[in-house]
């Protein structure tokens, strides 16, 4: 296992290299640039940029030189200086604006992870070990609605239900009074009573993706053989279904980690809207639509490193979990 996983890093290295090169390429394949998108956000205001203007801001950027060149800068200063180039629109650090907003997008996706996992795996269980029984198909039911209710929709009536019958502050992670304070114990419950309504809303949808496969999962394993027999010699329920079925139902549940931490960044973009939420989602796509390419280009970078990290620890934690697939 040691040797997979000292391979597996060293083959990251030259695919975070081929993605980062396809990444810039893609964003740069729409017509026209930052500075074309840029004077047309000044015309609907009624305000001209002449040719030169506009060639000025090209050379100032380093628009004007070709793309393979622009790519070998920014992927150099990020090898050798850490150093993600300046945000064309923010004219700010693109490593200063990404892990601003990663820190607060790391504590939402931790938190709706952990509400996720603990909802779905008992309730998976319950519903397969109490097939076609009443809480069965009232967890059925509730995974229907999950699925079927869009984030943005379950957001909004969230919204209008704990602002106008409970009185709650809703609308980002912070009060006024605490969004550009400095950090301390009281900023932190304050960021704590506005965190479950975005959990809340985030968890639902996969929630109710994953009790349909644990359900699936342990549905499969009750009828095998070693399940009977571990019945006969007598072991209690709840022991031989922790021991051994819920074991081998983990491997798709634990596998889903591969593409849960790059939907951290990209997967609540609509949610991270509706609820004016300072995390990662709008940015990514404030930069996409505003073709800041190296605030883009270092977003793609990270959902490329995230889904090859969460692959690896799907892979040694399913490796943990099931020994049938270990190395030897």
């Amino acid at each position: 296992m040691l040797n997979f996983v000292v391979k597996r890093l060293l083959w990251m290295i030259p695919s975070l290299f081929a993605v980062s090169f396809l990444a810039f390429v893609l964003i740069q394949l729409p017509p026209g640039d930052f500075v074309t998108t840029y004077i047309a956000t000044l015309a609907s205001s009624n305000e001209v940029i002449d040719q030169n203007t506009a060639a000025q801001l090209r050379e100032r950027f380093g628009l004007d030189q070709p793309m393979l060149v622009q790519y070998l800068k920014w992927i150099w200063g990020i090898v050798t200086r850490g150093d993600f180039g300046i945000s064309f629109e923010w004219q700010q650090p693109v490593s200063g604006l990404i892990w601003e907003r990663m820190a607060l997008t790391l504590v939402l996706a931790l938190a709706s992870l952990i509400a996720t996992w603990a909802l779905a795996l008992p309730i998976g269980v319950y519903s397969a070990v109490r097939k076609y029984s009443i809480g069965d198909y009232a967890f059925t039911a509730f995974t229907f609605f999950g699925l079927s209710i869009p984030s943005f929709l379950l957001a909004l009536v969230l919204m209008y239900v704990a602002a106008v019958e409970f009185g709650a502050d809703v609308g980002g992670l912070f009060s006024s009074q605490y969004e550009t304070a400095p950090w301390s114990i009281a900023k932190m419950f304050d960021l704590l009573k506005h965190l479950w309504l975005p959990v809340a809303i985030l968890a639902v949808s996969s929630t109710a993706s994953l009790i349909r496969v644990m359900r699936a999962n342990m549905l499969d394993e009750l009828p095998k053989p070693y399940v009977t027999t571990a019945r006969a010699k007598g072991l209690s329920e709840f022991r031989l279904l922790v021991k051994y079925p819920l074991r081998i139902a983990l491997n798709p549940f634990i596998s889903t980690i591969a593409w849960l931490l790059p939907n951290l960044i990209s997967g609540s973009v609509v949610v991270a809207i509706v609820l004016n939420l300072p995390t990662a989602a709008p940015l990514l796509l404030q930069s996409l639509m505003a073709q800041d390419m190296y605030l883009a280009g270092a977003f793609v970078l990270l959902i490329c490193a995230l889904t090859l990290i969460g692959s690896l620890i799907s892979d040694i934690l399913l490796a943990l979990v099931d020994p049938r697939i270990r190395l030897e």
